[in-house]
């Protein structure tokens, strides 16, 4: 295995779960019961009951009370708890959350960002329609993946890769960067060793790591742009932790055909390779019918 294979699967055994810890966000749950409610803020009166809200681990982004308050937020208003045009009262967030004004101001600061939120003078702070959400923001993408509307985002983020990935397939034949395509092969390594590991970790970061070199070897920075879409299909097509919706012996060999492909500088063999790679995944095949034979 190279040197980069091994610090890549040494890297992916040290990273933490992402999970809150004791102290942060993660330890207010939001079911509560009935008699709790009890003279409690209007967050606690949705029409909804909060402990619907999907939790997990939250990955690269979302450490610390800022980044959980996003991610708490973000989720409760993507799942429809926080339905469009409620208000969003910061004083209240903060004793909700028990985290100050500088947190609750620079967390809907964010979701504005997305579109999930506006601010307006002597309106306040309220929820956006989803016409006006920004969902290709990989947070939102995420988000809706995992709660009522996963399988509406798992279906759209398909569709999406089958119109990205082989067009990209497709150009990055026509350049020959070999440090890149090295990287490329030893991607390919490292999803083989991983399978036989056991390690669905490395496997779904080695996963993630082979779409977004690919992409930028395409050379055409609209699709580069269009690669947080591809990483985050990548990290909710199967599950919290895997990348992959079922790492297999089939998806190393077309990652291969894939990297051989485009070393060969076959643009028709490697754009042919990721369609093929593409209907591995059941949730694809149901959307597009396999490549026709010529």
């Amino acid at each position: 295995m190279t040197t980069l294979a091994h610090s890549m699967m040494t890297a992916a055994r040290s990273a933490d779960s992402g999970l809150a810890g004791p102290g942060e966000l993660d330890r207010y749950p939001y079911a509560d019961s009935a008699a709790d409610r009890v003279g409690a803020s209007p967050w606690d009166s949705t029409d909804q009951d909060l402990g619907r809200v999907g939790r997990r681990a939250a990955g690269s982004r979302g450490r610390g009370l800022h980044g959980q308050l996003v991610q708490q937020l973000g989720q409760m208003i993507v799942s429809g708890d926080l339905g469009a045009d409620r208000p969003l009262v910061p004083e209240e967030i903060g004793q909700r959350f028990e985290v100050s004004r500088t947190v609750v101001r620079e967390s809907l600061r964010v979701l504005e960002a997305k579109g999930l939120v506006s601010a307006r003078p002597n309106v306040g702070t309220r929820v956006r329609p989803v016409s006006d959400w920004n969902l290709l923001d990989p947070d939102i993408i995420e988000w809706r993946a995992f709660g009522p509307q996963r399988d509406d985002q798992r279906r759209e983020l398909s569709e999406l890769r089958w119109t990205i990935e082989p067009l990209a397939a497709r150009l990055a034949a026509g350049h020959g960067r070999e440090d890149v395509q090295q990287r490329l092969a030893d991607m390919v390594e490292i999803m083989g060793h991983a399978l036989g590991q056991g390690d669905s970790i490395t496997f779904s970061r080695a996963d993630a790591e082979f779409h977004s070199l690919l992409i930028q070897l395409a050379g055409n920075r609209m699709l580069e742009h269009l690669s947080g879409i591809v990483s985050a299909a990548l990290q909710v097509s199967g599950g919290p932790v895997t990348g992959c919706d079922r790492p297999n012996e089939t998806a190393v060999a077309h990652h291969g055909r894939i990297a051989d492909a485009l070393a060969a500088g076959d643009g028709s063999g490697a754009e042919a390779a990721m369609r093929q790679l593409l209907i591995v995944h059941p949730e694809v095949e149901r959307v597009v019918p396999a490549p026709r034979e010529h």
